[in-house]
């Protein structure tokens, strides 16, 4: 589903400019979830961010579900990927009832009202239908979030990308949109690239993780290596003694 080869990302120009991503490489296959891991700054929000369009200061090749796509993307390369953000209370605007959030993927294609959607789309996150009247200061973190997988899912896309889901949310209901995102991806066999800090959030979830440090991936681990704590790099074995601690 996703193949990308030589990805590199900077910013600035001339003397001043910083590479953040530099020269990385990886494959995902349909219906598998891959983290990446990493401490802050390291590029890996940056790799999902050129992955979803967001970011056109990249170079190299990225392929979606067969198709190379552009810096510009066509309306049908941005219907490959969907993205779900690490802050459900910066993603969603302040004003616009549930159901504009969530008609707003459908209108802005041009593949309809969108409308007609937004109950089912509700309740197949776990929230009643009534919430698409309510406002987005009306519900709980953990509901915004549920709101936001809702919108990412509107116009069906395979491949979902996930920006830290849960950093943001309370302990208490992280599990609780974990299970969602894990039963969604059954339910509609998709794929996954899931980037995060905590490695418990990682070992849930995630088929294969690539740990990234300074722009490049330094290490790769099986669920297996994440169960029984193995690293094939002294950076991912500080991430494991860090996350033990």
């Amino acid at each position: 589903m996703i193949d990308v080869q030589d990805l590199s990302v900077s910013f600035g120009s001339g003397a001043s400019a910083k590479q953040v991503v530099k020269g990385v490489s990886f494959s995902v296959t349909k219906g598998e979830t891959l983290g990446i891991v990493g401490e802050s700054g390291c590029g890996k929000s940056t790799v999902l961010r050129s992955l979803a369009g967001l970011d056109r200061h990249w170079t190299g090749t990225i392929n979606l579900d067969g198709t190379d796509v552009d810096k510009d993307r066509t309306r049908e390369q941005m219907l490959l990927t969907q993205m779900v953000f690490q802050d459900p209370y910066g993603s969603i605007h302040p004003r616009h009832r549930i159901s504009r959030v969530l008609a707003e993927p459908i209108r802005a294609m041009d593949r309809g009202k969108g409308w007609d959607k937004v109950a089912a789309a509700l309740e197949q996150v776990g929230l009643p239908a009534a919430f698409a009247d309510r406002f987005p200061h009306q519900l709980s973190g953990g509901q915004r979030q549920r709101v936001a997988i809702a919108r990412a899912l509107m116009l069906e896309p395979e491949i979902i990308l996930l920006d830290e889901p849960t950093s943001a949310l309370d302990v208490s209901v992280q599990a609780e949109v974990l299970n969602l995102l894990a039963d969604l991806k059954e339910a509609r066999q998709l794929t996954y690239v899931l980037v995060s800090h905590d490695l418990s959030v990682i070992a849930h979830m995630c088929d294969r993780v690539l740990v990234m440090k300074s722009g490049v991936f330094v290490d790769e681990l099986t669920k297996e290596d994440l169960y029984e704590g193995r690293t094939h790099h002294d950076y991912s074995r500080m991430l494991f003694e860090a996350s033990a601690l």
